[in-house]
């Protein structure tokens, strides 16, 4: 099957890709590296009249420094592909963790197209960065016809495939702050061979700096789960508490999820002690 006719536009401007969306009715849509949109279009899945391409518009490619917003932050534009993330193209502001996360999403021929923007706006909760963003509490810039906004982590993402985008709005960038020199991270995720999603994501950050030891249960069927204070599954595992938190991010117990989840995240707890601080799983 392909897709369905279309029209297709690409912009220069921001300005000029939000006037496109304002004029299709909820029915003209952003595209960027399409590796989402693409094959949903193939299979009559999305029918849009319109695909607005992002690519040609600078403001939304590289990153800048916030230095009079938020002088340990980095923002990443949402035409960032996953390979810039992977190649040091870009900063990191996470110590190696978003091109160790980038490494392994998908294929190379995903990931050279693929953009941060994309799967974020997308928000695929089996997808890797919509749960890195969740660990990272990262900002999200957004741009419509009423002028910019930034959206916390928390309000970004409301269930699956939803976020707090209006039609006729993009995501333009996210905000990410800088973990310092003694944060530690780990990021384990489960899949079946190499470019599926996810059945199963668990990841930590602890940054004594900044105050952090966060935890993030994700891959399941809602928004990524957010432990503001890991801190029992880090100082040694607290077994009881784990089981609280898999069972408050709606995993049921004794069901396959809830222990490929439960497996996730004490791997993801014990790899923060490992020499590279990171760990990826595959089932065997």
């Amino acid at each position: 099957m392909k897709a369905a006719s279309f029209d297709y536009a690409r912009p220069t401007s921001t300005g000029d890709a939000i006037a496109l969306l304002g004029t299709g009715a909820g029915m003209n849509k952003p595209v960027a590296g399409g590796q989402s949109l693409g094959p949903m279009m193939n299979l009559r899945l999305a029918q849009p009249e319109m695909l607005i391409d992002l690519r040609a518009i600078a403001a939304l490619d590289g990153w800048v420094d916030v230095p009079d917003v938020e002088p340990d932050a980095i923002v990443l534009g949402a035409c960032t592909t996953h390979a810039a993330i992977e190649d040091g193209k870009v900063p990191d502001p996470t110590r190696g963790l978003m091109p160790y996360v980038a490494r392994n999403i998908a294929y190379r021929a995903v990931r050279n197209r693929g953009t941060i923007g994309g799967s974020l706006a997308h928000a695929d909760p089996a997808a890797d960065w919509i749960n890195v963003m969740a660990l990272l509490d990262a900002q999200y810039l957004v741009t419509g016809p009423g002028g910019s906004r930034i959206v916390g982590n928390a309000g970004w993402m409301s269930g699956a495939f939803t976020t707090a985008l209006a039609e006729d709005e993009i995501l333009t960038g996210v905000r990410i702050a800088k973990l310092s020199a003694s944060a530690r991270w780990s990021y384990y995720k489960f899949n079946r061979k190499p470019g599926e999603f996810a059945e199963a994501i668990a990841a930590f950050v602890v940054d004594p700096v900044r105050g952090i030891c966060r935890a993030v249960i994700g891959a399941i069927e809602a928004t990524p789960f957010v432990i503001a204070d890991a801190s029992p599954l880090v100082d040694g595992w607290n077994e009881p508490f784990a089981r609280a938190q898999l069972q408050a991010a709606g995993l049921a117990p004794d069901t396959y999820e809830y222990r490929i989840h439960a497996v996730a995240l004490e791997r993801a707890a014990q790899a923060l002690s490992a020499p590279n601080m990171s760990l990826t799983g595959k089932a065997e």
